[in-house]
């Protein structure tokens, strides 16, 4: 699936709505061939669009197991960009509802980094980095 995203927000955008729909291939769509991601759940590091398909194709396919669409929130968003080169932070809420009740289950609040990379009038993301502020009584993220 190949999309142009003529603006940096139009991948935000997208990737809320991948995420909603448990749309594997419109989720990776918005990243770049070369990714890095470090990830505050799971897998800690993926490195290439393969090894991020794994992660995500798992992601989505335990939210469809358990009957669950996921709400994606982007709150605070900060982006500073060049012309072919983009630095967006924010913290993104992830919000679980049951399928059929609509009723909420579970949410959680990350911050994110994101690194995205003009090319060919399209941006894609090209590093992510999530993460949880962390007890340091308990070593737990907050």
């Amino acid at each position: 699936m190949t999309k142009i995203f003529s603006e940096v927000y139009d991948v935000l955008e997208a990737y809320k709505t991948a995420a909603y729909e448990k749309d594997v291939e419109k989720f990776l769509s918005l990243y770049a061939p070369g990714i890095h991601i470090y990830d505050c759940w799971g897998n800690w590091e993926s490195k290439g669009i393969s090894s991020w398909e794994t992660t995500v194709s798992e992601w989505f396919n335990g939210l469809r197991e358990e009957s669950v669409f996921l709400e994606v929130t982007f709150n605070e968003v900060v982006i500073e960009k060049t012309s072919t080169l983009a630095f967006v932070h924010c913290a993104v809420t992830f919000t679980g509802y049951q399928e059929e009740s609509g009723e909420p289950l579970h949410q959680t609040t990350n911050r994110f980094t994101y690194g995205l990379k003009k090319v060919k009038n399209s941006w894609s993301i090209t590093h992510e980095h999530s993460s949880l502020p962390i007890d340091f009584e308990t070593g737990k993220g907050i």
